[in-house]
């Protein structure tokens, strides 16, 4: 068992890992950065470290001075929360060399599910249908060309080690493929130190499902409801729900079985998501790339489906077994949730860092849960995400959520920084989005056009 835990993170998931481990009766030991030595996680914390200066490059993506504070400090284990360095095979193998428990999949399954090309590759030998493209990677422009032909205009061309919507390129015809071709191979070799591209089938028009399944180390494995995250803007997450609107029962076990065959097949430990493009018109869902983390929407999948999957995290790492069953999991009811970020949608969602002069959250309602790592006088640092709270209401119904849901963003009271509350309580009452009529493309192609132009103050 674990006596103590450091968090290799920072923010609101570094706050809901520390009060996890509180509950489970293991001490905390947080890292931080000089610019977040008055957060809440640093004062919540059993014990905090400072590791570095402000860029992540000196304290969160840091391995060698984390590593140093976990046996420093006597941890017994390190969870990495999402981001920084939660799908860093390196980091993984790293902890596992100097005995410390990394709290999430080994370093060989990271490091061959990192790679988007081998993802692909052993997804369809798992028996997962995947999104028609090129045989591994193109080395060449013209090797893109000639697999282009071969797949049909459009295709997008992508990064084999990308993430976060980085290295993403959509490509119509020989000529743009010449142009971008060689751009997004020196943009992806300055982001991942690797230029390694491969072609998709575009299939931008298509909804973004995701199912979440977490497997203990004696193999037994346990999907969760599955999560809409389609809407999105330049490849980033805006709101996520569970479950789809659009995905039958029989649907969600089909996918499920999909998820649990490829997990047992590549031996995964602890918890992640594969991410499926569903294509609408012939509802054929296609393997598009696994996050082998915790994901920033893991809070929608715990309230649906009546678990912690922290806990679970922690637990499937000291060696014990899944504390559910696939009958426990079954969806209860609807989950939205929010992102509350730092951020002006109206000049093209630029950051807007600074200090938070006053907070207010919306708390004491049934179905409401608040998840974040600031308080007032906090600074948002222009060195990390924007991202300042998640706002999850869970209810019966998708209309009662919603409902509820924009009562909260409007009750959600903070002065300091611009956010993106006023866009987020207009798109709750869109239409379209309450009648889950919605793609991965419709807040850039449709909504957010005319949001803009009905918040235009230039207009007279």
């Amino acid at each position: 068992m674990f006596k103590k835990v450091l968090i290799a993170n920072r923010g609101e998931i570094a706050v809901q890992i520390i009060r996890a481990l509180r509950e489970m009766g293991i001490q905390s030991v947080a890292v931080y950065s000089t610019a977040d030595q008055d957060s809440l996680f640093v004062k919540l914390a059993d014990e905090a470290v400072c590791i570095g200066g402000p860029q992540p490059g000196e304290s969160y993506l840091n391995m060698e001075a984390i590593i140093d504070t976990a046996v420093l400090t006597g941890s017994d284990a390190i969870h990495p929360g999402y981001g920084f360095l939660s799908e860093n095979a390196e980091f993984a193998e790293l902890c596992e060399q100097c005995h410390i428990k990394f709290i999430g999949p080994s370093a060989s399954v990271i490091d061959l599910m990192g790679n988007k090309a081998h993802a692909k590759a052993t997804m369809k030998q798992a028996g997962v249908p995947t999104i028609p493209g090129s045989d591994g990677a193109v080395k060449t422009v013209d090797d893109a060309i000639t697999a282009a032909n071969q797949i049909g205009y459009p295709v997008m061309l992508k990064a084999a080690a990308g993430g976060g919507g980085k290295g993403i390129r959509k490509v119509v015809d020989d000529d743009a493929m010449r142009a971008i071709y060689p751009t997004t191979q020196r943009e992806i070799r300055l982001s991942f130190d690797d230029d390694t591209l491969y072609l998709e089938k575009d299939l931008s028009d298509a909804k973004h499902i995701e199912m979440q399944a977490i497997a203990d180390q004696a193999g037994h494995v346990v999907y969760f409801p599955e999560r809409d995250c389609s809407l999105q803007r330049g490849h980033q997450k805006i709101i996520e729900e569970s479950p789809c609107m659009l995905v039958s029962q029989e649907q969600r076990d089909y996918l499920g079985s999909l998820v649990v065959k490829a997990m047992q097949e590549i031996g995964y430990e602890n918890t992640g998501t594969i991410e499926f493009l569903l294509d609408e018109k012939n509802m054929q869902f296609y393997f598009m790339e696994m996050n082998t983390r915790l994901q920033v929407e893991h809070t929608v999948t715990e309230e649906v489906a009546g678990v912690e999957l922290i806990k679970s995290q922690v637990m499937v790492a000291q060696g014990e077994s899944l504390p559910y069953t696939q009958a426990d999991c079954a969806p209860k009811g609807f989950a939205i949730e929010c992102r509350i970020n730092a951020e002006n949608p109206a000049t093209g969602f630029t950051p807007s860092p600074g200090k938070i002069k006053a907070l207010r959250f919306p708390f004491g309602t049934k179905g409401v849960r608040i998840d974040a790592g600031v308080e007032a006088g906090d600074v948002i640092s222009p060195f990390y995400d924007s991202m300042i709270a998640k706002l999850i209401v869970h209810m019966p119904t998708k209309a009662q959520a919603v409902n509820k849901m924009r009562r909260v963003i409007k009750e959600f009271k903070i002065e300091g920084v611009a956010t993106n509350q006023a866009f987020l309580y207009d798109l709750l009452d869109d239409e379209h989005f309450k009648a889950s009529d919605f793609n991965n493309m419709y807040i850039e192609n449709s909504f957010l056009k005319a949001w803009l132009n009905k918040n235009d103050t230039t207009k007279s």
